[in-house]
């Protein structure tokens, strides 16, 4: 079990919906990934969760209020987007400012995330272990990441 949990906040614990454009907590409609309120609440008493997020229509306080729309946010310790941490998520150097920022070993630390390109790989390079959600397709080639058909199965 991992010390501290990094989560991708769209289409890994809430849906996406591309229809919608602007900040998530302004939009008419918003909904978990299935599996994630049990899994927060689940994981939380055991680690420390966090937001790792790439949104650019979003301020740390407008993702904070998205996640609390859908009852998230206790689980939450913090947030990491790009207004806060000064760079684009999808590089090592993105992960291994959350690690600094945490004052944590990148080891401690385990990303979950729907993206190999901007979640898995740099959060693998910059010394992360990471879990690749793909909730449409279990199998993968990638050898480097635990890979999981749902959220649940990170309790297990």
């Amino acid at each position: 079990m991992a010390k501290i949990y990094l989560f991708d906040w769209g289409d890994t614990l809430m849906v996406d919906f591309p229809h919608y454009q602007g900040p998530m907590c302004d939009w008419p409609e918003v909904s978990v990934v299935p599996g994630a309120l049990e899994t927060l609440c689940h994981l939380s008493d055991k680690a420390e969760i966090y937001i790792a997020t790439n949104a650019e229509d979003s301020s740390v306080e407008e993702i904070q209020l998205a996640f609390a729309r859908v009852g998230l946010a206790p689980f939450i310790k913090g947030y990491f987007c790009r207004e806060n941490i000064g760079i684009a998520k999808g590089t090592p150097a993105y992960f291994k400012q959350i690690a600094l920022a945490l004052n944590a070993e990148p080891q401690s630390i385990t990303m979950v995330g729907d993206s190999l390109d901007k979640d898995i790989l740099p959060a693998i390079d910059a010394g992360l272990n990471a879990v690749w959600y793909r909730p449409e397709a279990v199998s993968s080639d990638n050898e480097k990441s635990r890979v999981i058909g749902a959220l649940e199965e990170l309790t297990q």
